[in-house]
């Protein structure tokens, strides 16, 4: 793959505190990435936001708002993020599709492309800039906006199952499903909006446990052991 996007979970980052950062966390993230682009890979990062905000769980607070204050959180996950990278010896920039001031650099696919063929790591923070669309929907509308080759999800859980494994302890993983598998059956490994977007697209997804011993880099380099989620050819 020449080019990937690298999907993170806020809380996944915050590590056992379950909010805010966790540095030792981040900076282990950090230099399997920088593994990953020294062999010459162009990664692209989302950051959800829900170590600072989970906007859908407020109820006092208008939806649009709540999303609003939920894009912030990603683009105060970017920044940390970046600058942690940028210690591990990395160049970054981040993007946003809206003005940030001078904190990040407006989104375009021909600014976004640059940064790429110039080494560095883009982080695409901000999700999609409206309200009612999640993380999800960002990295895979960035993921088909930028052709990327594929999409990597790290989440808490080490793949897909046909059902919830924190509940159900019979739960069954799949080492491969189809998009159209995942919708019909609502298997989330994406939001609905974000699924639907991947198989008209025709965007494959891996999805692994981050908290796997060098997750990203076996993700990455053919030692996968997580679920692929395939797409139709026709």
């Amino acid at each position: 793959m020449k080019r990937v996007l690298l999907k993170l979970s806020g809380e996944a980052l915050a590590g056992e505190k379950h909010t805010g950062f966790d540095e030792a966390t981040v900076t282990e993230v950090a230099a399997q990435v920088k593994q990953i682009t020294d062999s010459g890979v162009q990664i692209g990062i989302v950051i959800g936001g829900g170590n600072f905000w989970r906007g859908r769980t407020s109820e006092n607070i208008d939806r649009t708002k709540a999303d609003q204050i939920g894009m912030l959180a990603t683009i105060m996950n970017c920044i940390y993020v970046s600058e942690i990278f940028r210690s591990a010896g990395m160049k970054t920039q981040i993007l946003t599709p809206f003005e940030c001031g001078s904190m990040t650099k407006l989104f375009s696919k021909d600014r976004a492309n640059k940064y790429f063929e110039n080494g560095m790591v883009v982080f695409f923070a901000g999700g999609t800039g409206h309200p009612y669309f999640s993380t999800d929907t960002g990295i895979v509308l960035r993921a088909v906006e930028m052709e990327a080759d594929g999409i990597y999800l790290a989440k808490s859980i080490d793949g897909v199952y046909d059902s919830d494994p924190k509940i159900n302890p019979a739960a069954v993983k799949y080492d491969e499903v189809s998009i159209q598998e995942v919708i019909d059956k609502k298997l989330a490994v994406v939001d609905l909006t974000a699924s639907i977007l991947c198989m008209e697209n025709k965007m494959p997804m891996y999805v692994f446990g981050l908290n796997e011993e060098n997750s990203i880099v076996k993700a990455m380099t053919g030692a996968f052991s997580g679920t692929k989620v395939t797409v139709s050819e026709s």
